[in-house]
């Protein structure tokens, strides 16, 4: 029987030496980003929240965005649009960083003032452009003063001789702050008017002589029936808020033709850098790392796409857009400006008392 039993171990010990060891199980790749995005997004629904009110030009390009936006993204998700404007865009900025879900699944259109009056203004600490994650930009916002054929301003130098009654909306908004500084640190004859609610309610008051011009966009004079009026010669383009001259119109003089005072052109370049990003979306931070990366080609891609810039460009809508990336940079500037000028630009902003 001993015999026997120690044959037994010794077999099993021989056939334990022998045996093939087992092979760990190789890891397997984890899947692209696009391929994990495809799979999420694939039947789902994507909120763009639109901070401005239905039927405005902000409104109108974000719904021309959202579908050729959707064409990018992995899966194809169906993009709905959902308003909600108030306090120059700062109700959705808020939201987005606050409550809206984590997931990739809301992505909000947001202004270009969200961007610095969080720096400038107690009112509006309750956004932080530093927290949440830019998508990029649809275009780069530029100035450019215009006047009514009624106005007894028509060129740049009559500015600074004659007084021009300008229309703005609200009092920090750029319309008001573009002309309170040429005031300041140029010298013109502006008399400011703000209060009014949307460029339509200035261009009525233009035509009915109560003001003489306000700070229009240069997108919103490319719109269909702005060109048409300054090519009757009933709306004039006088000067730009820059410091080279737009290509629309490049015989206009510039800032640098004017401000020569070193805070004055600080305070310039805050603003100016403050309007590159014109038309900025964010998700916001926390949305997975796929997502956000998918969602931020998917938005490249749709710049570069011919179908949408020749649908914009049918529209009249500027495409000059900036990445994710980029806006990241422009917040690096905009928050490592000197206490000096942060202090003049408060002070450019702020109401008066009543």
């Amino acid at each position: 029987m001993k015999s026997l039993r120690k044959f037994a171990v010794m077999s099993a010990a021989l056939l334990s030496w022998n045996a093939t060891p087992a092979q760990p199980a190789k890891p397997q790749p984890a899947p692209a980003p696009s391929v994990q995005a495809a799979s999420f997004y694939k039947g789902k629904t994507i909120t763009l929240v639109v901070s401005a009110e239905a039927g405005t030009l902000t409104d109108l390009i974000a719904r021309q965005f959202k579908d050729y936006f959707s064409r990018h993204i992995p899966g194809k998700p169906y993009i709905v649009v959902s308003n909600l404007s108030g306090a120059g865009g700062m109700i959705a900025a808020a939201r987005l960083q606050t409550q809206d879900p984590k997931d990739g699944t809301v992505i909000g259109f947001l202004q270009r003032n969200n961007l610095y009056l969080p720096l400038v203004e107690n009112d509006h600490k309750n956004f932080d452009p530093r927290q949440v994650s830019w998508l990029g930009s649809l275009d780069k916002t530029a100035y450019a003063m215009a006047v009514s054929y009624k106005s007894p301003v028509k060129t740049a130098p009559e500015m600074f001789t004659k007084r021009t009654i300008i229309g703005a909306t609200g009092f920090a908004s750029d319309n008001r702050t573009l002309p309170a500084l040429m005031n300041k640190y140029a010298g013109t004859q502006f008399r400011i008017i703000n209060g009014y609610t949307g460029r339509g309610e200035v261009y009525i008051a233009m035509d009915r002589g109560e003001v003489d011009g306000w700070a229009s966009t240069i997108e919103g004079l490319l719109q269909p029936e702005q060109m048409a009026m300054i090519k009757r010669g009933l709306l004039i383009p006088v000067m730009h808020f820059a410091w080279t001259s737009h290509p629309a119109f490049p015989k206009l003089p510039n800032l640098s033709n004017y401000v020569k005072d070193p805070e004055g052109k600080a305070v310039f370049d805050f603003f100016l850098k403050s309007f590159e990003p014109g038309r900025p979306l964010a998700v916001p931070k926390g949305v997975p790392a796929d997502r956000l990366a998918v969602l931020r080609e998917a938005f490249d891609a749709t710049m570069k796409d011919p179908q949408f810039l020749a649908a914009m460009k049918l529209r009249g809508y500027a495409v000059d857009a900036i990445s994710g990336q980029g806006i990241d940079t422009l917040l690096t500037q905009l928050y490592t400006t000197s206490p000096k000028t942060l202090s003049a630009v408060r002070e450019i902003i702020k109401p008066p008392r009543k």
